[in-house]
């Protein structure tokens, strides 16, 4: 398979004896990350909220996605849009404000002001322009080219001839479904945005997304943690499968030991907490049949949408996305999510076990963290030490839960994109 420059491969297989290999280079040279960013983040479906965050209309959230700066509104219909954080006018952000409820964006600037469509509706001196000037197209906030929505998950493209989003999630919608179906009344986002930085590449948190081989060392003090908890485990063996779900997208699903708030009980949660998760799997099984509802209640999934949104719904649910600033420097937003019309003691044991192991002071990101800032500072010799083994479970099938399946699914479609044809 050729690399970018169509002699010096990037991803190589050996079907025959059962060998995937990634380049170190891909982690070091910027050339690479300036294809990614034409290639993959210019054109690929990318998370930019959940609908909950925009309850009322007039709400809005300004993100980065993709490197471009984006409005994210409710307008007064209740019409989601998103919109380029661009005036028209010289180029200046208009919404400074991470959050909140307008009618209006006003341009520090100038003064121009925009309706939350996006339209033009008020600019001083208006009439030293030509009449007309306020309503052409060009003289308002700038849509971005494709957003569509899944389930409350809202998605933009900057590819107007991207293929629809449902069509580029796939398979994946599978495991969107079984998160956004752990509610009755709609999952809500709940309280605000976890931001951290990792001095890594940004594919590196991809593929320990969906890792399940590092679990027993780098994560032994919080398993060690668990077992010395009077109560902290169920009787639940961990053991699992990784699925490839076409696109890049990649699934771990597993059956573990810790508590579900939906709905796995452990003894540390009590007779309070034995009669919530009861009625929570109740009301399950009413919506969604016995099988379905064992299967939300008691598996945990590791998903990974191309390129950058992870969906962790394990022992909380977790929204995270993550884009390189540079070839060894990324930035990482999270959210919790949870059911809306969840108890106050379900709400209390979701947050915990999301801080405890998901946030990053939890026992889970530092480890991560530690990981992959030393596989970073390793690739130093990448001149010498070329290769990345990504080999394991190819002799497997189906490929177990710790397997590196999930892994090769993102390289293949990575290197469809950068450099050159799976083989």
């Amino acid at each position: 398979m050729s690399g970018l420059d169509g002699q010096n491969p990037l991803v190589l297989v050996d079907r025959e004896n059962h060998s995937f290999s990634v380049a170190r280079r891909s982690f070091v040279d910027p050339v690479i990350l300036e294809a990614e960013r034409e290639r993959i983040f210019s054109r690929c479906w990318l998370y930019l909220g959940h609908e909950s965050e925009l309850a009322k209309p007039g709400d809005f959230v300004t993100r980065q996605v993709g490197g471009r700066h984006v409005i994210f509104a409710k307008n007064p219909k209740g019409e989601f849009r998103a919109l380029l954080n661009t005036c028209a006018h010289r180029g200046a952000r208009v919404c400074r404000e991470r959050s909140g409820n307008a009618k209006s964006f006003q341009c520090f600037y100038h003064g121009w002001i925009f309706g939350l469509d996006g339209n033009l509706r008020h600019l001083p001196d208006e009439e030293a322009y030509p009449e007309g000037f306020k309503d052409r197209p060009s003289s308002g906030l700038k849509p971005v080219p494709r957003f569509e929505r899944y389930r409350g998950f809202a998605f933009v493209c900057f590819d107007e001839n991207a293929v629809p989003l449902t069509d580029y999630l796939g398979k994946a919608t599978e495991y969107i479904d079984i998160v956004a179906d752990q509610s009755e009344a709609g999952m809500t986002v709940v309280g605000g945005t976890q931001e951290y930085s990792i001095r890594a590449n940004w594919k590196l948190l991809a593929e320990n997304s969906y890792d399940g081989y590092h679990a027993a060392t780098n994560h032994a003090t919080y398993l060690d943690y668990l077992r010395n908890t009077n109560g902290g485990l169920a009787n639940v063996a961990l053991v699992g499968e990784g699925r490839d779900l076409g696109n890049g997208h990649a699934v771990v699903e597993y059956k573990a030991p810790w508590g579900r708030p939906v709905a796995q009980w452990i003894p540390m949660w009590g007779e309070q907490g034995k009669t919530e998760i009861d009625a929570i799997f109740a009301r399950l099984v009413e919506r969604h049949g016995q099988e379905r509802a064992e299967r939300i209640a008691t598996r945990n999934r590791n998903l990974v949408i191309f390129p950058n949104l992870v969906i962790n719904d394990i022992m909380a649910v977790t929204i995270r996305t993550f884009y390189p600033v540079s070839t060894d420097y990324m930035q990482i937003n999270a959210w919790a999510l949870g059911p809306s019309e969840e108890s106050s003691w379900a709400r209390e044991y979701r947050l915990f076990n999301f801080l405890e192991f998901l946030g990053p002071g939890g026992f889970a990101t530092p480890d991560d963290i530690e990981a992959l800032e030393q596989c970073q500072r390793g690739y130093a010799n990448a001149g010498e030490v070329a290769w990345n083994d990504i080999s394991k479970g190819m002799n497997r099938n189906p490929p177990a839960y710790d397997d590196e399946a999930q892994m090769r699914a993102f390289w293949t479609q990575w290197n469809s994109r950068i450099g050159g044809t799976a083989a």
